[in-house]
């Protein structure tokens, strides 16, 4: 196998509405072909549509909650395939399918907890596993040319000791950033790029609640700005990208503060 294959191929989870419908149009437009994942399977069917037509791509659907064992097989068989088969070897993962409930830890709903650490950090897991191998078999095989890899979107809220959006979100958000970036070391040597990106407030539906409170606009970040910094980044090699310049400098800050200081608030205030 040599030479780049055209049209790449992407899968996107989560891709009904928000940071994974963007990431489904701006694909799109750089001529990949696509395979949409998500619960909603009408409204990725309509995208799909719109998508081919607009750009001319193959867009597939692939309806999956991917909390569900035989639903994420399927998905996972999709990911693996090496290009020997009907289906094109994925190019590009982009695990952005997450759950976010807020909340105190100890008032949580177990099965809730259950769904969302399934969500955000195992079908994160198991999807990467499932694409990874083949990618680096490609390398070894003598492809070269346009990135292979993975794009994790995790959150800052990962980073914050005082989490507005529950102690099991921000949990889960942070074991998918540091994962990342020790699985990017892995199969860099191969050749393969794993980025992890971490967006501050963004309006979907996940944030609903939040877009009612009333904060400034200089806190929430464009979905457009998230896709084209990630997409950037990945596609450079780079292992992590914080849109967005004053979550940049957030993130700076926040590994400098000694962390007897988050302590302090969060006994405050926690």
């Amino acid at each position: 196998m040599s030479g780049s294959r055209n049209p790449r191929t992407a899968v996107v989870t989560g891709a009904s509405t928000g940071i994974g419908e963007e990431y489904a149009r701006k694909l799109a437009e750089r001529g990949y072909a696509l395979v949409l994942v998500a619960r909603r399977a009408e409204a990725i069917e309509r995208l799909a549509a719109e998508l081919s037509e607009r750009h001319g791509i193959d867009a597939r659907t692939l309806p999956a909650d991917l909390t569900d064992d035989a639903d994420l097989a399927q998905v996972e068989e999709r990911l693996s395939a090496d290009g020997t088969g009907d289906d094109a070897p994925i190019d590009l993962l982009i695990n952005n399918a997450g759950r976010g409930e807020g909340g105190t830890f100890t008032k949580m709903d177990p099965d809730t907890i259950d769904a969302m650490l399934s969500l955000n950090v195992r079908a994160v897991l198991r999807l990467a596993r499932a694409v990874l191998p083949a990618q680096i078999a490609r390398r070894e095989a003598g492809e070269h040319g346009a990135p292979l890899g993975v794009i994790n979107v995790a959150s800052v809220a990962g980073e914050l000791t005082v989490n507005p959006h529950g102690s099991v979100y921000g949990g889960s958000k942070k074991f998918v950033t540091l994962w990342s970036e020790s699985v990017a070391l892995e199969v860099a040597k191969h050749g393969v790029h794993v980025t992890v990106v971490l967006p501050g407030y963004v309006r979907t539906d996940m944030t609903r609640d939040v877009q009612d409170k009333g904060l400034p606009d200089f806190a929430w970040i464009p979905k457009e700005r998230i896709v084209r910094d990630s997409l950037r980044a990945w596609a450079g090699g780079r292992t992590k990208v914080v849109p967005g310049a004053q979550y940049k400098a957030a993130d700076n800050l926040l590994r400098v503060i000694p962390r007897s200081v988050f302590k302090s608030v969060a006994r405050r205030f926690g």
